[in-house]
Parts: C-alpha cells; structure tokens; sequence
C-alpha cells in the first residue's frame, strides 16, 4: 500500500533526483504559424512532449549521449534532427513542410489536447481566414453557410445571423451554438434580452481562422453548448514580424480597411510578443436607405511567454453601426418585390429621415436612435494564462470582463394600421371614412408639393431596443497526462466554469406614415373629419407616439464543473466527460402606465397619449441545475479511415426573459431543457480525397420557445410555447484533388425533423392550447447542401461555389412553404511579390449572390402563433442583393 501511495504522489509531482538535459524550441509551418499539437519525442524511448497552443514545446530528459529527436504532425512531412544530450539545454525550433489535406487540420475547440479534425470522434468544420478574406465575408452566414447541417439566414444583413444547427428549433441566432472568440463566449448567458452575439463584434483578419464544433464534447469545455461552438482564435506574435492591410471596395459605396500588425516586443531576446487589428468601414449598402453603416473595431494583444508557458492579455474596442433588415410587403402568391412609386423594385422601407427623430413623454424628450440600427459601442478584456507545471500537468485560466451599449433598433416595414402599399386616397378613406378632404406632402422637398392621391403609402412600426449588457466570466482547468504500461495515454481535465450577465431589455415604440418607396419619404397629413373639423394626422412622418413598452432589467449567474478524460490506445481514442451546472438569476419587470403628454403646459390641447415607465417594478428570482454526460469513440480502421461515434445527454437554461415576474410569486417554475444527441461515422482522409460522412439524431424536451407578435399595433411577447423536438439526419463532407492546386469541395445534409409535442400560452389572454404536433420545424429545411471549385497555385486563385438551402416553412404551423435557396460566389486574384520574404500583394474580386435576387429567407415570425396568411400581399425578408467585391491584399 505504501509503495501504492508513494507511486501516485511520484505520478502528479514528477520529481526527480538525476541530471537532466532540457530541450526546448517552437515549431511552426512553412508560414510561420505555429503547430500546436506536433508530436516531439526522442527516438526509442519515452522521452518526449507535445507543441502548446503558440507552438512552443519544451521537455526534460536524463538520457545522454548522441540520439535523434523526430518532429511529427499529421499531415506533415516528419523531420528527424540529431541532438547531444549532455545535462546542456537546447533550442530546437522546427519548421515543418505541409503535405496532407483539410481533415489534417489541428482542433483547439472543445478539447483540452491538440488533434486533427480526422483524429477527433465529432464532427467539426473549419475555415482559414485566409478564405474568409477572398470571399469578402462580412456577416457569419457568409462564413457558416457552407457547415453542414447549418442553416444561416443572412437577410437582416451584417448582424444579428439567424443560425439553425441540425434541426433544433429556435428563433435563429445563437440559442444552442455560442460565439466565441480565443475561447471565451462574447456573452455568457444567451436570452436576457434578444440579441445575437454576432452584435458584440465582427470578423477581422487578425484571426488565424474559425472552427465550428458539433456534437457531445461542446457540451463539456467552458461555457459548454448544447449543439456547438463556432470559435474564432486569434493570431498572436511571433518572432516573425508581419503586417497585412486590406482594402475593400462594393458597389453601393463600400469602403472598408482591415489591418494587421504581429511581431516581438523589446528586442531579439525578448519573450513578449504583440498583435493589433481591426478595421475602419463606411457603407451605403447593400441596399440603400439613407442609414449608412459605418464604424470601427480595434483588437490587440500581448503575450508573454515563460519556460513552460505564456501569459496573454486580449482586448476589443468596438464603435460600429449596421442596419438591419427586416420583411416587408411583397406580391402574394410569386413573392416578388412590388415596385414603388418610383417604378422600381422596392427591396426595403428603411428610411434616413427618421434620423434624429424625437418626440415629448412623461418622462421627458425621447430620442430615438433608429438611424444608428444595430449600434455597438464599448469591448471586452480577456487574460489567458497556460501554465505547463510538469511535462505531464498542465493549467490553464482565462478571465474576461466585456460592457457594451448596445441598441437595437428594428424598422419594421408594413406593421401599422395598414400593413400592406396603399393608395393614399384609399389610406385616408380606411381612418377617416366620409372625410371632407386631406391635405398630405412629404416631409423632405417642397413643402407644398401635394402628394397625388395614386400614390402608394405603408404604415411602420418602428422598435427601438436599448440592450446595454455587462458580463463577468472565467475558466480555470487542470490537465494530467498518464502513460499507461500499454503505450496508450490518459488525458484527464478538471476545470471550472463561473459567469454573471447583466442585461436592460427596454423598448421603445412609434409608428410613422411613408411613400411606397425605397429610402421612403415621409408623409405628413392633415384631413377635414365627417364632421367637418380638422385632424392633423401624421407630423415629421410621426402619426402614433406609442412612447416606452418594455422596461426589463435581468441578470444571471452561473456556475458550472467538468471532468473528462481523453484516452489513446494504440488505434483506439476514447472521449468521456461529465458536466455540472447550477444557475440563478433575477427578472425585474418595470411598469408601463399611459400618460397625456401636452405640446404645451399652458395649453389644455393633448398632443397625445404616450407611454412611460411608472416607477414600479415586480421581480421574481430563478434558479436550476442541470448535468450533461458525453462519451465517444475513434477507432482508426485503415492510415485513410477512421470510424467514430459520439452520444450525449445534455441541457440547456432557457431564456430568462420568457419568465415574467408574477406579483405575489416571487419564485418562477425554471427546468432546464434536455437534450439528447447521437452521431455515428466515418472520416477518410488520402493524399487525393478527404472527407466523412455521419448519420445523427437529435432530441429536445422541454424548450420553451417565445413568439412575438405585432399586437394591437405593438410588438409584444405573445406565446409561450413548451416544446419536444426530434430531429434523424445524415450528412456527408468531401475534398477531391482534382489536378495539381485544383479542388472540388463539397457537404451535403438531408435531415428530417419534426414537433412531437407543443402547448401555447398565450401571455396576453392566459389560455393555452396545443398546436403543431407532427409538424416540421419552422425555417429549417430538410436538404442543405454546398459545392464549389477551387484553384489556388500561391500565384493564381480562382473559386466558384454554390450553397443550397431547401425549401422550409415559414412557421410552425407549415402553412406557408417558403421556397429553396441557392446562392452562388465568384472570386479570383492574383498575388505579386516575395511570398518566400512575406512581401506580397495579391489584387482580388469576388461576386455575392450571382444566381437568385428574388429568394425568401423568412415569413413573417412577428405574424403570431397562428402564422401568417398568403392572399393579395405576403410578408417576408427577400435575401440580400448581388454585389461585387474588389480586394486589395498587401503582406509586409
């Protein structure tokens, strides 16, 4: 027992009383990035290490004498390099000769080693931001839409990406799949108010690229996720200084610089290291509306590295402004767009001359800020520290704190009193029947130009959403390696997740009357009632002062613990892990009251009744727990296929906001969701062919889903509907050299999914129903798939490619069928230069969307739970115009 007990003290402290040599270097690729992962072990004995995350290594040994080092890393050509041991330390850096494919690619999310795609039992998909860079990417649906089983809606522009993995039903954005950057989610906690993620920041150049991650183990590392993580990771300097600048220009008045800039600090000796990026950009598309988007974003950091590891301080500094595009009135029945008044397809109902719109509530002057529409201000600051404390334990922490000012505001086109184009003889008839005549112009040129009566004219509610948000959170993981007696190894992580979110959720409402048009002109108009008395109607546009609807203030604190244990055995690689979470939180729901609000004080004429919070609050507290398990398998059958499976029971907290606060009832009913998940599959990977191909089921009980609504004439949370879900799905990747430089790439995903049970209640009535079961999910499609060509000789590149997304339906209900997708890119560019001194310019175009103006990516989700109707007009969010891209690339 005492030699039992000795051994295993032995084991965690690795103390040892012989002279040993220590090696040490950093090993990258014929780029100069780093390789994390690459294997580094003394020829014919256990001597050995494996590269960090930067690509550095180093290790002891108490053999001596004249041996071989050999450096390997799949996909690699293997590098043998001999070394006299002699109790002297040695510096090896190591450069490494690419000569595999895209599976070869090394993992850094959800695990806690380094491994390639092929060798991890998930599925996973990656993109270089060399890539994204050539396709002009600038939302995440351009980015993910070629992942299968991901569906990204792009519509809405910039921002604000409805993302749908596999099946699980949401509203879009980032419910089961967080955004992350190095690691670390943008927000901890998704849904105390309704923002994305994507709105917290943006893809710059100063990342080396972005993995997305599906399947058990997400549930496991960090944050954890119910059904993926897309993780973006940052270049970090090295002793190889380097700067890259990229010009962009479009059509429709696109300008917008990235930069780059990495390299070493203090002098050739010195261990730490710098890196800063960002962009400048000012856009008046790709659909003009007289609201340009424009801003800024600055990220930097500073890693110091030590003898076993590093310490890096990442910062974000984020002043940006995008609009944001929402469905409008379109044709019934072809859903094509309906030409203005100008004659010309009207794309959207955005409109500049709302720009410093403001107007008088209870509680003072109300400026709106829907010219800025999705407005982000304020950043985050991330420490990591990777600490290797033996060869065989190693610790790693981060700690982040992000503030943001956030705004979101929604120019809802066609929801008012009339909600589809009108003429404005038949508009001023539908509010004032047996009106004696009206007066109308617009807003901006002549004043006493009248408007003519044919003129079409559309009611708007406009939405503003002040999202200010603060997060705290941080990671902290122990990993021990074990070697056992058979060769094989034991990779065990104990680590800790905590958080706390704070979050506003306040809304404001107004509506306005403008011209049929795109960027519309606002109507002013005044009438003569039945009666014979005047009615000035609209002003500056403005015919309703709704004033403050929502006045939310939330937050939620989370604390989570996780043990897993990577094994490898000879051709066997096992992934176990368990996960623990409890989470409270707090709603505080403010009261709205309507109060007369005078032009005037001395006049007793009421402009009009306006809404305000009322200075009473009700509050309710939640709090739950939840545990997730995972277990997967890799077996590696040939040196070109692996076999893998992956089976996970998870959960996830749904959003606090879709439990209001009762008065009386301090406590509210919260359960986590539980989700189940199974894949089975096989990787391939040859000198010609990589690729794989899965088969997958995925389950939901208990979601509780919110469905808003356009109510009386407000946006408001209509229903609350509990949920189960089922989704059995295969997909299939593929990467086949087809010549010398030249690739066919391709995924393909059919999935069938259905509603196996759903209670509505309603929150305006207090009644409940069920609905929809058997039905499909709303806005996911059962075929997704993408295929493209690619040809890339470092001199010369070219790509073509095509992402399909199949026909969906519009709502849970499946009423309306929206039909499928395609959209196809073009690029080409060619790159001047000394790629061998990293001096290069590589000039560049690609096109946007070559095939299909007139797609659908949504209904009308703001219809309600009985979906919307198709007769006269349909609502719906057309999918965003061609545009074309010039690229500029300069590397120094």
């Amino acid at each position: 027992m005492k030699k039992l007990v000795f051994a295993v003290i032995g084991l965690f402290l690795g103390t040892g009383a012989f002279a040993q040599t220590e090696i040490s270097g950093a090993i990258t690729d014929s780029a100069g990035e780093p390789i994390p992962g690459a294997n580094i072990i003394i020829v014919g004995s256990t001597s050995g290490t494996t590269s960090d995350f930067d690509g550095n290594y180093t290790f002891s040994t108490d053999l001596e004498g004249n041996h071989m080092l050999r450096i390997s890393y799949l996909g690699f050509t293997t590098i043998d390099k001999p070394v006299e041991l002699n109790n002297t330390a040695l510096t090896i850096d190591v450069v490494l000769q690419e000569g595999g494919q895209q599976l070869d690619e090394v993992v850094l999310t959800a695990s806690s080693t380094f491994r390639s795609q092929k060798q991890a039992p998930l599925s996973i998909s990656s993109v270089k931001m060399k890539e994204i860079t050539k396709l002009s990417a600038n939302s995440q649906a351009d980015i993910l839409r070629s992942v299968p089983g991901i569906t990204a809606e792009g519509g809405g522009g910039e921002t604000a990406t409805n993302v749908f993995v596999r099946g699980l039903p949401s509203g879009g954005q980032y419910v089961f799949n967080p955004l992350q950057y190095d690691g670390m989610p943008l927000m901890s906690t998704f849904g105390l108010n309704s923002s994305a993620h994507d709105v917290y920041a943006r893809p710059d150049i100063g990342f080396k690229g972005v993995e997305f991650v599906r399947g058990g183990s997400a549930i496991l590392y960090g944050a954890g996720s119910v059904a993926g993580i897309i993780n973006y990771t940052s270049k970090t300097g090295d002793t190889n200084p380097g700067n890259i600048v990229n010009l962009e220009v479009a059509n429709m008045g696109r300008l917008k610089t990235d930069f780059y800039s990495g390299g070493q600090l203090g002098g050739e000796d010195s261990n730490t290291y710098y890196a800063f990026t960002g962009f400048v950009r000012h856009d008046r598309g790709p659909i003009d509306t007289g609201l340009p988007t424009k801003g800024v974003q600055f990220r930097a950091n500073i890693k110091k590295k030590f003898d076993k590891g590093t310490f890096t301080v990442h910062g974000q500094f984020i002043n940006d402004k995008a609009q944001f595009y929402l469905p409008i009135p379109l044709k019934g029945g072809s859903r094509e767009r309906i030409n203005g008044n100008d004659g010309e397809p009207v794309e959207q109902l955005l409109t500049g001359e709302l720009a410093n719109t403001s107007f008088l509530t209870p509680g003072g002057t109300y400026n709106s800020p829907i010219a800025d529409g999705v407005s982000t201000t304020g950043g985050y600051l991330l420490a990591d520290f990777d600490y290797r404390l033996d060869d065989d334990l190693r610790f790693k922490s981060k700690v982040k704190y992000a503030n943001y000012k956030h705004n979101f505001a929604l120019y809802v086109g066609g929801d008012g009193n009339n909600g589809n184009p009108i003429t404005l003889d038949n508009y001023v008839e539908s509010i004032a029947p047996g009106n004696q005549g009206y007066t109308a112009n617009y807003q901006s040129g002549n004043p006493n130009q009248q408007i003519n009566g044919s003129d079409l004219v559309v009611d708007n509610l406009h939405v503003d959403r002040l999202r200010p948000m603060t997060d705290y959170s941080g990671e902290a993981s122990l990993t021990k390696t074990i070697e056992t007696m058979n060769g094989g190894s034991h990779n065990v992580t104990l680590g800790t997740f905590i958080a706390r979110t704070e979050a506003e959720d306040v809304n404001y409402q107004y509506r306005v009357l403008s011209e049929f048009n795109n960027a519309p002109r606002l109507v002013n108009l005044s009438y003569a009632d039945a009666g014979g008395n005047n009615v000035i109607y609209s002003e500056g546009g403005l015919y309703d002062r709704i004033g403050q609807t929502a006045n939310n203030y939330l937050s939620q604190n989370r604390l989570a613990f996780y043990l897993t244990d990577e094994m490898i055995f000879d051709r066997w690689r096992f992934d176990v892990g368990f996960r623990y979470e409890h989470t409270d939180g707090e709603n505080s729901k403010g009261g709205i009251m309507s109060a007369t609000v005078y032009d005037n004080p001395e006049l007793t004429t009421a402009l009009s009744d306006v809404q305000t919070a009322d200075g009473s609050f009700i509050r309710s507290s939640i709090q739950a727990s939840g545990w997730a398990v995972s277990f997967a398998g890799l077996y590696e059958l040939t040196d070109a296929t692996n076999l893998y499976a992956n089976f996970s029971k998870g959960y996830f907290f749904p959003q606090i906001r879709g439990f209001a606060p009762v008065a009386g009832i301090s406590e509210n009913a919260y359960d986590p969701e539980n989700i189940i998940q199974f894949e089975a599959g096989a990787k391939f990977g040859t000198p010609k062919f990589s690729g794989s191909v899965a088969a997958y089921y995925v389950a939901l009980k208990d979601r509780i889903k919110i469905q808003q609504a356009i109510v009386g004439g407000q946006l408001i949370d209509e229903t609350r509907s509990e949920q189960d879900t089922r989704t059995i799905g295969v997909e299939a990747t593929g990467d086949y050299e087809v010549a010398s430089n030249f690739n066919l790439r391709g995924t393909v995903t059919y999935q069938a999914h259905e509603i196996t049970k759903n209670t509505d209640f309603d929150l305006v009535n207090g009644t409940s129903t069920e609905a929809n079961v058997g039905n499909k999910l709303a806005r996911q499609p059962n075929f997704l798939g993408s295929l493209g060509a690619y040809y890339d000789n470092n001199k010369f590149d070219a790509n073509f490619g095509v992402n399909y997304t199949g026909s969906k339906y519009a709502s849970d209900v499946n009423d309306i069928e929206l039909d499928a997708i395609p959209i196809g890119r073009l690029g080409a560019g060619y790159t001047f230069g000394k790629p061998e001194e990293n001096q290069t310019v590589r000039l560049g175009f690609s096109i946007f969307n070559l095939f299909d103006s007139d797609g659908i990516t949504e209904g009308n989700p703001r219809a309600g739970a009985a979906g919307q109707s198709e007769s006269e007009f349909f609502v719906g969010r057309p999918i965003l115009p061609r545009r074309f891209f010039l690229t500029a690339t300069f590397n120094f």
